[in-house]
């Protein structure tokens, strides 16, 4: 499985990534992007089965990151992790039709999205 984390602060994408390391027994390859334009390009060329992707990116906005990604693919699978936990964020995530929203106050609900996020492409 592969999983793209775009997340502008290094220290929460290392805390991610130690999430997704811990939360499977099977091979996991992380992709690391700090900006939404570097998701952007990498997302075509990595073809990850899932991508975390915060809200509040220093360049743009992560729901435009989002929409240029469906550019790619329709059916990609993204997990918004935000500190943004709003009513407003959550239904233009959800009009995105994104596969869940997790704040980043309680990423222990993180590993649950994976690992269903994994059955799901198994």
């Amino acid at each position: 499985m592969k999983i793209m984390i775009v997340e502008d602060h290094a220290d929460m994408r290392r805390m991610l990534n130690n999430i997704i390391t811990n939360s499977f027994t099977d091979q996991v390859e992380v992709i690391e992007c700090e900006n939404g334009e570097e998701a952007i390009l990498q997302y075509p060329v990595s073809r990850p089965d899932c991508v975390l992707m915060d809200i509040e990116l220093k360049s743009m906005s992560g729901f435009k990151v989002i929409e240029e990604i469906y550019g790619h693919n329709a059916d990609a699978r993204v997990i918004m992790v935000t500190t943004y936990y709003t009513p407003t964020f959550r239904r233009k995530a959800e009009i995105l039709n994104v596969k869940g929203f997790v704040s980043k106050d309680k990423l222990s609900d993180l590993q649950q999205l994976l690992s269903n996020q994994y059955n799901e492409q198994v």
